[in-house]
Parts: structure tokens; sequence; C-alpha cells
């Protein structure tokens, strides 16, 4: 008589072995989290030159003030002439200088709302933003209140 062997089959038990991935996790996350680019992002409001339309004359401003930035330095302007002058300083631009001339010209004007920021080309974004913010507001070095000065900048190109 044959015997029958009768095995016992078992379920094959089968085991996940995680170790290459979390090896793989452990260098690439922080590879990750050190090449990450972490910025902020600002939003600057500008308003762009407009030309009058239909033949309509448009009404004549108080005055017209220009901010020129150049490579050399600032300068501030009255559109028809430039009526100030500011070098730059250890190359870098004297924002405090700006603002404070920018100041004494809104104690003569104190209704004038806009400004122009005019660049020359190759002008560093940084430093047009710099220049912005310096013609927004002036914030004297002292302790004492900022102050704003003309919230609605225009921009374009030096002649």
């Amino acid at each position: 008589m044959a015997r029958k062997l009768h095995y016992k089959k078992e379920s094959p038990q089968l085991e996940l072995d995680v170790t290459t991935f979390m090896n793989l996790m452990v260098v690439l996350i922080p590879f990750l989290l050190a090449t990450a680019v972490f910025s902020q992002v600002n939003i600057q409001e500008l308003n762009l030159p407009t030309q009058a339309a239909g033949g309509a004359v448009p009404d004549a401003p108080l005055v017209t003030i220009e901010v020129m930035v150049r490579k050399s330095g600032l300068e501030i302007g009255d559109g028809k002439r430039i009526t100030d002058t500011i070098a730059r300083r250890d190359d870098k631009y004297d924002l405090a200088a700006l603002g404070e001339r920018l100041r004494d010209l809104k104690a003569t004007y104190p209704e004038k709302q806009d400004v122009t920021v005019l660049l020359e080309p190759d002008i560093e974004y940084n430093d047009m933003i710099a220049v912005m913010d310096a013609v927004k507001v002036y914030k004297p070095k002292a302790a004492a209140a900022a102050t704003i000065l003309f919230p609605e900048v225009s921009i374009g190109d030096t002649p």
C-alpha cells in the first residue's frame, strides 16, 4: 500500500522589507529640505504712465516729481530739469538722503500723492524695489514714526 504523504501547505508570509526605502528617505528628505527655496512674495502696486485719450487735454498736475535711478546715483527732477543729485556711497544708493529730500518736497506739496521712478537699463531689481519703498514711506533712523510720502508710484525709463 502506498503511503500518501500529506504536507501541510502553509500560506507564505510575505514580509515587506522597507529598509531600502527608509534608507532612501533618510538621505532624500534632508537633501530636499536643504535645497528648497523659501521665498516671500510681496506685491508692489504700480501706476503706469497714461496718455491723454481722444485729444482731451488732461488737467495740469501741480508739480511733477521724478526720481531717476542711475548707475552713478539718484537724481530728483521736476519733469523739465534735475533739481537734486544724490551720489552713491560705498556702492549703495543713499536712500536716507533720498527720503529726507522727498520729505521736504512733501512738506512743500502736501496734496501731492504720485511720483515717477525712472530707471536706467541694467539697474538691479532689488535696487528698484528699495527706491520705490523709500519713495513711498520715509523711515527716520530715530524712533520717530514713519511718514507716508508718495504712495502712488509710476515707473518708466530714464531719458
